[in-house]
């Protein structure tokens, strides 16, 4: 992108070209970096709506200059999440990919047997964790 010092009738004007250097700059290290998050939510149950919860997080995540990873909108597609077995394998792939985020997002009230798995390693690793209401505010807790 081209700035230029003059305004719109000639004259110089270094405000406007300063603020829009550092917009330029702001966006252009938004386009290098962004940290992946873990997005934690409920995935069994009513899985069709967790389904969307946790689509809609994700996409908050993005809207927020973070790329998501949340294991349990990938994993499903090709692990039973009814089969003991497959389920355990699905929970450990996800504990893997966690190691590689920055921080732990926790969405919702609820907290499923699998979210508090992943909570309780995400406290042991020490890794961040930032809670959010379903309409994705920030929540202490």
């Amino acid at each position: 992108m081209n700035i230029d010092k003059y305004n719109a009738e000639g004259y110089y004007d270094p405000t406007a070209f300063e603020a829009m250097t550092i917009i330029e700059k702001e966006e252009r290290a938004l386009r290098a970096f962004r940290p992946i998050v873990y997005i934690c939510s409920p995935y069994a149950g009513d899985t069709e709506s967790n389904i969307k919860a946790a689509q809609k997080y994700s996409h908050f995540a993005v809207n927020k200059g973070y790329i998501p990873i949340a294991p349990h909108l990938l994993f499903p597609q090709f692990l039973n999440d009814a089969d003991p077995a497959e389920r355990k394998l699905g929970l450990f792939f996800g504990n893997a990919l966690m190691s590689k985020c920055s921080e732990v997002w926790v969405f919702g009230k609820r907290i499923s047997a699998g979210m508090e798995s992943e909570i309780k390693r995400a406290r042991w690793k020490n890794y961040r964790l930032r809670y959010f209401s379903e309409s994705c505010e920030e929540v202490h807790r």
